[in-house]
């Protein structure tokens, strides 16, 4: 499927989740099983062939792409969670936002330093997210191999935050 297909199952809801920010819905995208199938492949398929061995999800969206991504990878699927939520011992990182400060965790088995790895997400917004789960990663001594989105924000530069991580993403708006 092209961008444009993607695209018109995303829908703009204004003001959401609060006055100034339009937010991309995709819900009725994860509703169309054929989209929703089609878009699974295509932020799976650049990588078919370059070793992925683990499959990182950012919570939450990021869960609903990561592991069918996983499973057409034949890799492994980790989850990278907001703080309080995993129940293991758990590697953490805090990183900046806007007003404030945020941190996510993840299991400290769950990634080695065998481990090549595809960071899946459902948007690439300011990147803040992103750059902190591949510090993670890589605090684990996983190798990042690239970035898959379903959506990116390019008018939010996320993509520059992330240097040295190649950003795989299929719909892309340049505007706000």
């Amino acid at each position: 499927m092209n961008e444009a297909v993607y695209r018109a199952h995303i829908r703009d809801i204004p003001d959401f989740p609060e006055p100034g920010i339009l937010f991309k819905d995709i819900t009725p995208l994860l509703a169309n099983h054929d989209v929703f199938s089609a878009s699974v492949d295509a932020l799976a398929q650049p990588f078919f062939d370059v070793g992925i061995t683990k499959v990182v999800g950012i919570e939450a969206r990021g869960f609903i792409f990561a592991a069918p991504v996983a499973n057409r990878l034949e890799a492994g699927f980790v989850p990278i969670r907001k703080a309080g939520k995993l129940p293991h011992e758990i590697q953490h990182i805090e990183y900046d936002l806007e007003y404030g400060t945020d941190r996510i965790e993840v299991h400290r088995d769950a990634i080695t330093g065998n481990d090549r790895v595809l960071v899946v997400d459902d948007v690439l917004a300011t990147g803040g997210t992103g750059v902190a789960a591949v510090d993670l990663i890589q605090a684990l001594g996983g190798e990042v191999v690239a970035f898959s989105v379903l959506v990116e924000l390019g008018f939010l530069d996320g993509r520059n935050r992330l240097v040295d991580t190649p950003v795989h993403a299929l719909v892309h708006y340049a505007g706000s």
